[in-house]
């Protein structure tokens, strides 16, 4: 027992110390680009391209970039661009919503692709739903006139500022951020290597069938959601794709399973990656999950309605053979 506490507390610390470096590499060059970008003013000249589809989420152009890096490289490129970026809370509420939905596209359609559902066709699922998801917490919370706050912004970046205490400023926010990362992704990662050590999401599988039920899921998906859940499409990938191709399930399980997944993963890391910047946890977990929810039981409808159509048309074929 304590062997095997001590063994999954060490893998923890390894994996959590070793994913952490792998995340400054990408965090501080990105981050620092940001900071350039935003000193030089370059970042607010395409304003005009940008804004009218910024402006539909109620974001301002600048926050393209943001959304850029997290579709193409993952949560931690994005909030490394956020951290210096002059946005409000709002504005970094609504592009958490996003990205967290749509973020590392390309490989995780792909990790999808392989384990029940077609890629291109994961991957515009999520971005859609994002657009959707977004657009509706803007309504909700009602978030100020981006192209005002652009304006603001890009008027203020024209004026000449500093190099070196803008530079400052930048070298103390992300060494604030970088300390605030380390000590939440340090804890997860042992808390997870101990449930994993000790097999724990078998258990919760069997006392979770009627959270399951809710959620539009079957309990024979348990096992693959709730990997996801805890450990993402990228970190679960093995188990996802191992699973799917060793266990007999219904083509319909795993697309209810690849669409709940698809739009609600890594429920602990990435939306605890947002934390550091002040967003409301309400906002980092609540929006997706029911929009997780809805894609499941708007799938079912549609299901049910194409059965039911199905049905109709054979029973007029067979009037109109008779």
């Amino acid at each position: 027992m304590n062997k095997r506490v001590t063994t999954a507390f060490r893998a923890g610390i390894f994996r959590g110390w070793s994913g952490y470096l792998w995340l400054l590499k990408i965090l501080v060059p990105i981050s620092f680009a940001s900071f350039l970008l935003i000193w030089s003013g370059w970042l607010y000249t395409l304003d005009f391209l940008i804004q009218p589809v910024m402006g539909i989420l109620s974001l301002p152009a600048s926050a393209a970039l943001p959304l850029i890096i997290g579709l193409f490289t993952g949560i931690y490129g994005a909030v490394a661009a956020m951290a210096v970026m002059p946005l409000t809370m709002d504005q970094m509420t609504l592009i958490a919503i996003f990205l967290l939905i749509s973020h590392n596209l390309v490989q995780e359609s792909i990790v999808q692709g392989k384990s029940g559902l077609n890629a291109m066709a994961a991957a515009g699922f999520r971005l859609v739903t994002s657009f959707v998801v977004t657009y509706i917490a803007s309504r909700v919370m009602d978030a100020a006139d981006p192209v005002l706050l652009s304006a603001a912004t890009a008027s203020s970046a024209g004026e000449a500022t500093p190099f070196v205490p803008l530079f400052l400023s930048w070298a103390r926010d992300i060494a604030g951020l970088c300390i605030k990362i380390f000590a939440i992704i340090m804890p997860l990662m042992v808390v997870l290597e101990t449930m994993k050590a000790f097999d724990m999401i078998r258990h919760i599988v069997r006392f979770a069938s009627p959270v399951f039920s809710l959620l539009g899921l079957g309990r024979t998906t348990g096992v693959l959601w709730l990997t996801a859940a805890l450990f993402g499409l990228s970190y679960g990938a093995a188990v996802i794709v191992e699973e799917t191709k060793t266990n007999d399930f219904s083509a319909d399980d795993l697309t209810r399973l690849q669409l709940s997944i698809g739009i609600n993963h890594a429920m602990v890391e990435d939306p605890a990656l947002f934390l550091p910047l002040g967003i409301s946890p309400l906002w980092l977990w609540i929006p997706r999950l029911l929009a997780a929810m809805a894609a499941i039981y708007l799938f079912h409808l549609v299901t049910f309605f194409r059965r039911l159509n199905a049905q109709r048309t054979g029973h007029k074929k067979i009037c109109d053979h008779r």
